[in-house]
């Protein structure tokens, strides 16, 4: 299985692919061994998020189903 580069003091679980460039249509390339770690497939749909201060996140859009179950437990948590 990839492991992404090789950082010494990376915690475990934590993975560096490297850099990718801004094609001209504004689009990016998943280097293969992040692909391949994370299962992602031509076709696939990721969701991507930004923060101003923090960056860009591109992930599935499964993650955002845990988020919202998070919330609604809370809220059913707090009546």
């Amino acid at each position: 299985m990839p492991h992404g580069k090789h950082i010494y003091g990376l915690p475990k679980g934590k993975h560096i692919f490297g850099t990718v460039k801004v094609g001209e249509k504004g689009q990016i390339v998943i280097p293969k061994e992040a692909r391949d770690l994370f299962d992602i497939k031509a076709g696939d749909t990721l969701l991507v998020l930004g923060d101003e201060q923090s960056g860009i996140v591109v992930t599935r859009p499964d993650v955002m189903n845990d988020v919202a179950l998070g919330i609604f437990r809370n809220m059913e948590n707090s009546k």
